[in-house]
């Protein structure tokens, strides 16, 4: 069964756990002692309505105070797929963490509260999936009914977002919208007489009916040796491999290929996983490849094909989601972890993002604060292969770790 998987984003109080418990509720995914406990809570605190909020919102604080803190992963299928949803924050402090739960992503649901309209966060949250290069946006006007479910105010919002995407690299068929009321259960998961100018579908058949075919990686093949592998034993005794995991495109036998640094080059002989043989290896795949060339290659290098050369850089220029408590400043040093490689690194020049379309009079800042987004130059001790992360995602990011704390203190996106 296909798996999708699933961001949510949203501004405080935009109904995100609400909406994700409803859908868990109508696709029959909640428990009976889950469903007794909301049932419960809801009469509680006096509603004449069930809180789906509470199915989600799993941390102590997260319930006292209404609010998604952390990135929660929730499972749920349907006949036709199985879902995995990243549930992440929606205020600016944490915004680190929307950007780990929507890296992995292929859709994002953008919840809009039809009564504030387009705000801050929601130019934030367009920004960040644009630049993770999530395929799939579906923007979901919440709380219809709470503005009578005016026809109006959905295209109003509607106009809004289509005038942010243009300076996107959203084309218009990735961006669909859904009014809804994750209270009440219009357009979740069925077709609401509320809205009867409304001409799509519900907001799961959206996600049902989402096209998957184009999920297929087509980057260039990029294969990162972790290990030469050299088996001690004598029927093996002159027999040299390298495991590692394919990025990218698919390798087959034959394939003429380069190692980078030495940019030597050579064919593949043999693609192994364990003892079984296979003629090709595809994205995800771990196996350990070997050449027709005794050639020297170390953990580190890469294995490219040849008519597919990544860059060769010692300074990258790349826009930078920062996490640490310490400021990133210019003239600061890190460690830079691409793929199994790390080398130094010496911060040239920083700038901070300006959440495009929303607000050209911000100031632009030349350090990066705790959950900032900047466009950050880099040089490196030693050069390193990179592609732009657009053209390969694996092979277009890294992280900053602290050289102090050993801390993860950012993420970087090259290009």
């Amino acid at each position: 069964m296909e798996v999708l998987k699933i961001a949510t984003a949203g501004s405080v109080d935009d109904g995100k756990s609400t909406l994700i418990g409803r859908l868990l509720y109508e696709t029959k995914s909640l428990t009976s002692d889950k469903l007794e406990a909301i049932e419960s809570s809801s009469k509680k605190k006096g509603y004449d309505y069930l809180d789906f909020s509470l199915a989600t919102d799993g941390l102590v604080a997260e319930r006292e105070q209404g609010i998604t803190i952390d990135v929660a992963h929730i499972y749920f299928s349907t006949v036709k797929r199985s879902y995995i949803i990243a549930d992440t924050p929606g205020h600016i402090e944490y915004t680190r963490n929307m950007v780990t739960g929507a890296s992995t992503s292929q859709v994002s649901i953008i919840l809009i509260d039809a009564r504030k309209g387009i705000i801050e966060q929601t130019y934030r949250h367009f920004f960040i999936n644009n630049l993770l290069r999530v395929r799939d946006v579906i923007v979901a006007v919440n709380k219809m009914d709470l503005v009578d479910f005016s026809e109006d105010k959905f295209n109003e919002i509607k106009a809004g977002i289509i005038k942010i995407s243009k300076s996107s690299a959203y084309k218009d068929q990735h961006i669909s919208f859904v009014p809804i009321s994750a209270l009440k259960g219009d357009n979740i998961t069925e077709k609401s007489v509320n809205t009867p100018w409304y001409n799509g579908i519900s907001l799961l058949d959206s996600l049902e009916t989402l096209e998957l075919n184009g999920e297929k990686e087509n980057s260039p093949f990029r294969f990162p040796v972790q290990m030469v592998v050299r088996p001690k034993t004598e029927s093996h005794h002159d027999y040299r491999g390298y495991a590692g995991k394919v990025y990218g495109g698919d390798i087959q036998i034959g394939d003429e290929v380069t190692i980078l640094p030495t940019k030597t080059t050579s064919k593949v002989k043999d693609i192994q996983l364990f003892n079984e043989q296979f003629d090709s290896a595809s994205p995800g795949d771990s196996v350990t490849i070997s050449l027709e060339d005794d050639v020297n290659i170390s953990r580190g290098d890469m294995i490219v094909k040849s008519n597919e050369l990544p860059r060769i850089d010692k300074s990258v220029n790349a826009t930078v989601c920062w996490m640490d408590n310490n400021n990133l400043k210019p003239a600061s040093k890190y460690i830079l972890q691409h793929g199994v490689n790390s080398v130094l690194a010496r911060i040239k020049s920083v700038e901070t993002e300006s959440i495009a379309v929303l607000n050209d009079n911000q100031p632009v800042k030349q350090e990066l604060y705790i959950n900032d987004l900047g466009k950050v130059q880099i040089d490196l001790s030693k050069p390193i292969f990179v592609d732009d992360y657009a053209i390969n995602k694996s092979n277009g990011s890294f992280i900053l770790i602290d050289p102090v704390s050993n801390a993860t203190a950012g993420v970087g996106f090259i290009g």
